[in-house]
């Protein structure tokens, strides 16, 4: 069930794109999560009614847009890109590097994992922008570039 508030606030966004409904796609999927912290399938389905579009439109910029979390996140989630030049960079060592560190028994199909006390998630992310400064990586919202050993250190611990 969606709260009367949210669904009026989904009204005004719609009707800031008349030209073109499905503009509100992006607006309508940052309030859910802002909302329920992650997009879920539910999610994807709301959004796709209200803008009259199949949900596979919808999942398709959940998938492409990395500030989009598809599962529950830690409090510290981490995102590090894998794309070309951030894996020739060694984006592939990070995130095992990360995984270990953080206690994240496994990650998923999709490059996702989450620490059993729930504090820390990572995700393997396509292009977080910073091809010639991999690999690069983001803590929740803030962005960091070129990572080596000495940087994971003060990562983790200004996030611990």
């Amino acid at each position: 069930m969606i709260p009367a508030d949210m669904e009026a606030e989904a009204a005004a966004i719609i009707a800031r794109y008349p030209d073109s409904r499905r503009s509100a796609s992006m607006p309508l999927l940052y309030l859910w999560q802002e909302r329920f912290g992650h997009i879920s399938n539910q999610a994807m389905h709301w959004v796709a009614s209200k803008l009259g579009l199949q949900p596979i439109h919808v999942l398709e910029i959940v998938t492409f847009y990395p500030m989009f979390k598809q599962h529950a996140v830690g409090k510290f989630h981490f995102r590090v890109c894998r794309t070309l030049s951030c894996a020739m960079a060694g984006s592939y060592e990070l995130r095992d590097r990360l995984v270990k560190r953080l206690g994240i028994p496994k990650l998923d199909g999709h490059g996702f994992g989450l620490s059993p006390d729930g504090k820390y998630s990572i995700e393997f992310v396509e292009c977080l922008a910073g091809c010639g400064f991999g690999p690069v990586l983001m803590v929740n919202d803030e962005y960091y570039e070129k990572i080596d050993d000495a940087a994971v250190d003060q990562l983790l611990s200004q996030y611990s």
